[in-house]
């Protein structure tokens, strides 16, 4: 990206319009470079055909796509490929003189059966969570992404028109760069956008007092909860946003909502050997989770560098979905993907981090 452009990418219709207007074309303008940007997804500001050779001058000058292609990729066995792409995080308002950084995401590019295919992607580099379990929470937090390097996964993305999911599961915690997430689903939905059903976006989260109201309020998209324990005691000792916002505080929140049609809820829950895989948790997760209606996704665990928790093996695993669902609680095991590249959050971005380091 042009670190002396601002990117027209993540701009809503109105925002293009305004700046155009500025630059003294008429607003209808604004629509036109909507279009090039979200249905045709051109890589330069020259390809706008429709707007004078004089307009594309004036609008360069000062503006670029805002598009990057990814460094580098990994693809696994079963067709899963994870892509790390460069991003310019956000400028700390406190500091506007300091020079933007370029730090790296991860995005995971997912091809599933039944010509379904799902980008997760991520919002943050690095994370402030800190969850045991995640490489991504040890590389502390390095920065929000701009709307335009959240989209930017999607518009650069080699499979693009591939897709029908995305899920906001990569790297980084999304109520914590909330107003960047908002806006990048607002023009994933939009008709002057990419132009999705929210069902075809799920947003996950930790659960972050305040911010998740606020999500649930003005979002349509599909809800994703980390829960990973129904016990708020282990919970905190796995994932310390606990303390900040408890889990049964969330479940009281999510139960003013509807979730019966047109949104769904979902739980993840990675199950880890010995800690949180007994039927006691099960029952647990029957009581805490009782009157909402929503799902329960169990998940493998890939293994992380330097943490002891081991992962559930499957028999158990299944055992414990089929007390969830004879107990009315809706439940899947998740097939691993990508577990030969490293398709956990943060591996590669560490990776990539220790190489600079070493150079």
């Amino acid at each position: 990206m042009n670190k002396e452009k601002t990117p027209l990418l993540g701009l809503t219709l109105s925002e293009l319009k305004a700046v155009v207007q500025e630059l003294g074309m008429p607003a209808f303008t604004g629509t036109q470079i909507a279009q090039w940007l979200y249905s045709r997804h051109v890589k330069s500001i020259d390809e706008m055909t429709n707007l004078s050779k004089a307009n594309r001058i004036k609008l360069e000058e000062s503006y670029c796509i805002g598009c990057a292609k990814h460094l580098e990729s990994s693809k696994s066995k079963d067709g899963t490929i994870k892509y790390l792409f460069p991003v310019e995080t956000e400028r700390n308002p406190n500091h506007e003189d300091q020079d933007t950084i370029q730090k790296f995401v991860e995005s995971v590019f997912i091809p599933e059966e039944h010509g379904r295919a799902t980008l997760c992607v991520s919002c943050q580099v690095g994370c402030q969570m800190n969850c045991l379990f995640c490489q991504t929470g040890k590389q502390g937090f390095q920065g929000n992404l701009t709307t335009a390097d959240i989209l930017n996964q999607i518009y650069s993305l080699p499979e693009m028109d591939q897709l029908t999911n995305i899920v906001f599961m990569g790297q980084g915690e999304p109520m914590n760069n909330l107003d960047h997430v908002l806006r990048a689903t607002q023009i994933l939905t939009a008709d002057y956008g990419w132009g999705w059903s929210p069902k075809r976006i799920t947003v996950s989260s930790v659960g972050i007092q305040g911010k998740l109201k606020r999500f649930l309020e003005e979002s349509d998209c599909q809800v994703a909860i980390s829960l990973h324990s129904p016990i708020p005691e282990q919970r905190a000792q796995l994932m310390p946003a606990q303390k900040g916002m408890d889990i049964r505080a969330i479940v009281e929140l999510l139960k003013n909502y509807d979730f019966s049609h047109q949104r769904r809820l979902s739980f993840e829950y990675i199950l880890f050997k010995g800690v949180n895989d007994s039927l006691t948790h099960a029952r647990e997760i029957v009581k805490l989770l009782d009157g909402l209606d929503c799902r329960v996704n169990l998940l493998h665990f890939h293994q992380i560098p330097g943490v002891s928790l081991r992962g559930t093996d499957k028999d158990k695993m299944e055992v414990f979905r089929d007390y969830l669902d004879h107990h009315g609680i809706i439940s899947t095991i998740r097939i691993s993907r990508g577990q030969d590249i490293e398709a956990a959050c943060g591996l590669l971005t560490t990776a990539r981090k220790k190489k600079q380091e070493s150079k």
